[in-house]
């Protein structure tokens, strides 16, 4: 069974990014800069599906700047850092791109599937915190999205992803966690990730009433926690569809928004109807596939001697969610179904994923 849905996965992101028309090249020139900051809040947990294991919780928070001509006319940051910029060789040069930087910060948590047992079974999952901070480069078009962004920070202990976990169970009335004395040691972590996303049926009336996009994306990250190669996609159908980059989760190389005027993400279906106007509300599903070299959270310490499992070396997700935005305001359900990741594990994994977006 588990052989067929990653075949199903990776068939279906393969023929999402085969699909790609010659149209998903730059067109046309981009609208005037927006001059608004956003930020994007993330939450996951399987706790929303009743269990408390493996990927167990997430938090992240995500600063980014305003639309800019260049990555160095930025106005916020250091002149001498931007002009460190001005070195990165990035994609998009021409009068159709826009920039964005974006600032951001968060913890992941894993745990085995027994939290009770003290020491865990040798073949479960290490425990395992992580705590990072993140810098990336956006360079976006109406239709394609390339981000270059650099994760920095500390893997165990330091990274305090005990005290998270316990002390909510704590207030919250749960048995707390108790083998966390095994878990990785701190170790610094330090990954660079490339991510292109398109966007596919992006015509003049795109966004406008009910419509429907396509999102293929390809992806590499190098380093640790991670360093694999992804490749997947999403399909879209609502009223409204918000010109962005698809479903917003926690991975590496997180999308943002595409260049858009503000309150003109689309015409009313009637005549002084402003909230139509300035409202999207969507349906999505969607896959990854990913071919994992190195996963720290399963291979353990690299620095030190640690608790490992034997991994898999392509592991697939499911996704299906709903959106809305009003205005300035978006919020995002996902529900992700994650394939078995490691030899021993049972089953695979239901996540629930909440978005909340606001730009000002």
């Amino acid at each position: 069974m588990r052989h067929i849905f990653l075949a199903f996965v990776v068939g279906c992101a393969i023929m999402t990014a085969l699909s790609l028309p010659a149209r998903a090249e730059s067109v046309g020139s981009a609208p005037p800069p927006k001059l608004d900051f956003t930020v994007l809040l993330y939450f996951e947990n399987d706790l929303f599906y009743g269990e408390d294991r493996y990927y167990t919780n997430a938090v992240q928070a995500r600063f980014i700047s305003p639309d800019l001509r260049t990555l160095t006319e930025n106005g916020f940051l250091p002149e001498s850092f931007s002009k460190l910029l001005e070195e990165i060789p990035f994609p998009g040069s021409d009068d159709a791109t826009q920039y964005n930087i974006s600032l951001g910060f968060g913890q992941q948590i894993y745990t085995p599937a027994d939290t009770q047992l003290n020491p865990p079974l040798p073949d479960d999952r290490p425990y395992a915190g992580y705590l990072y901070g993140l810098f990336a480069l956006h360079a976006k078009q109406r239709n394609r999205l390339d981000t270059l962004e650099l994760a920095a920070g500390i893997i165990g202990p330091s990274a305090l992803g005990e005290q998270a976990q316990n002390e909510i169970h704590r207030i919250k009335g749960v048995d707390t966690s108790k083998g966390w004395d095994y878990q990785l040691a701190d170790e610094p972590a330090l990954m660079l990730t490339w991510v292109r996303t398109w966007r596919v049926n992006t015509g003049v009336d795109a966004g406008k009433g009910w419509g429907w996009d396509l999102l293929p994306h390809v992806g590499l990250s190098l380093g640790s926690p991670f360093t694999q190669a992804s490749l997947g996609g999403e399909v879209r159908f609502g009223w409204n569809l918000p010109s962005d980059f698809g479903s917003l989760t926690i991975r590496p190389g997180a999308g943002i928004y595409a260049p858009q005027p503000r309150g003109d993400c689309a015409v009313p279906p009637a005549p002084g109807n402003s909230f139509w106007n300035n409202t999207s509300v969507y349906v999505f599903v969607g896959c990854e596939g990913r071919a994992v070299a190195y996963n720290t959270f399963l291979d353990g310490n690299i620095w030190h001697d640690s608790a490992s499992v034997d991994k898999f070396p392509l592991v697939g997700d499911l996704m299906a969610g709903v959106g809305l935005k009003i205005h300035d305001l978006r919020l995002t359900y996902t529900h992700i179904y994650r394939s078995q990741e490691f030899h021993g594990q049972d089953s695979g994994q239901s996540i629930g994923s909440i978005t909340v977006g606001y730009t000002f």
